[in-house]
């Protein structure tokens, strides 16, 4: 069993999980890169960290469901359990979280549910807030509404610009994201559909 990571742009916290998943010798080896933006710099770093990529153009499929068919039929190939969003800026669609419903997570550059959807980071510095973050969860149909695995405050001091602060959101992004994808391997966090499918079992056997 391995795990896949969907990204659409540079991929810095792509090549963070990857190195971070050798260096630790993870159980689990990141084997798959799907990109839907064919060119992003995140399918050069795939090639130098020689990870399989593989890029689509979701717009050349008739729909939605068509191209997760697609991406699904190459998960199970690949014997992929996990899936990981690193900068992924698509919805996941019903095929998908049918087939990894508990085992898709994402990072989101905010303390959600402040901030939801692009351009986070921009957001809270221009809201302006004194705090933002940066949040793990897990994906449900919504964008960045699945619930939180984690997160970890940051602040925006008066000193700060645009880049600065960027910078400070994706230091903690490399350490925090292969953290929590690590626990989730390992069994230290459990997804919510294995909570409820335990809970069913023990209803069951009552």
């Amino acid at each position: 069993m391995s795990i896949a990571v969907f990204a659409s742009g540079s991929g810095s916290n792509f090549q963070s999980l990857v190195e971070t998943a050798r260096r630790e010798q993870w159980p689990m080896d990141i084997s798959l890169l799907i990109c839907d933006k064919p060119g992003a710099k995140v399918l050069e770093r795939a090639k130098n960290l020689e990870v399989p990529a593989y890029p689509f153009n979701p717009k050349s499929y008739p729909s939605k469901a068509d191209y997760e068919r697609e991406v699904l039929a190459l998960l199970e190939q690949y014997q992929i359990q996990w899936i990981v969003l690193a900068g992924y800026m698509r919805l996941i669609g019903p095929t998908l979280l049918q087939a990894y419903g508990g085992r898709i997570v994402n990072i989101h550059p905010s303390l959600l549910p402040a901030f939801p959807g692009k351009n986070a980071i921009e957001q809270a510095f221009h809201y302006p807030v004194k705090v933002s973050g940066v949040t793990v969860h897990f994906v449900d149909e919504g964008m960045d509404t699945g619930p939180i695995i984690a997160q970890v405050p940051v602040e925006i001091a008066e000193e700060d610009t645009i880049g600065t602060f960027t910078q400070k959101i994706q230091q903690v992004e490399h350490w925090l994201y292969p953290k929590v994808v690590y626990d989730l391997i390992i069994g230290k966090v459990t997804s919510p559909v294995s909570l409820c499918s335990a809970k069913r079992d023990k209803e069951g056997v009552r």
